[in-house]
């Protein structure tokens, strides 16, 4: 991935975003999507969700996952990456506080709950749209 395309996913992911994050039903076999709030860096995201969630479950199952937001969509795959307040979570913690700041503390999150995680979402390849320009990414 050129610098470029770096650049314009920083600039567009690398704070607060809503994006959408399909996952795959293991029962069903189907399909499931859901919007999320992630954070890129470095051609992942970061999400802050609950272990024992349906997402979670079917990442679990199966890790393959497709994102999708601002004129940019992307696979790749999901991993937990334990708890948020573990000490080897806590420098992306600190960056995710910040680029959530608006929300992190509404009481939606309980942060003593060891099943309150980090999703991060390694992607492989992707399609971004910027200025009438189309880009094929693969990400390393």
């Amino acid at each position: 991935m050129n610098e470029k395309i770096s650049q314009i996913l920083t600039d567009r992911f690398g704070h607060d975003n809503v994006i959408a994050l399909a996952t795959l039903s293991k029962n069903e076999g189907l399909p499931r999507v859901r919007m999320v709030d992630g954070y890129y860096e470095d051609g992942c995201f970061y999400i802050i969700t609950y272990a024992l969630s349906d997402k979670m479950k079917q990442i679990e199952n199966d890790p393959h996952v497709s994102v999708a937001g601002e004129w940019f969509t992307a696979y790749g795959e999901g991993e937990n990456i334990g708890w948020f307040c573990s000490e080897e979570n806590r420098p992306l913690a600190e960056k995710l506080r910040h680029a959530f700041a608006s929300w992190i503390d509404n009481g939606h999150n309980n942060f003593q709950d060891k099943n309150t995680v980090i999703l991060k979402i390694r992607l492989t390849e992707g399609v971004l749209l910027s200025n009438g320009e189309r880009y094929e990414v693969k990400f390393p």
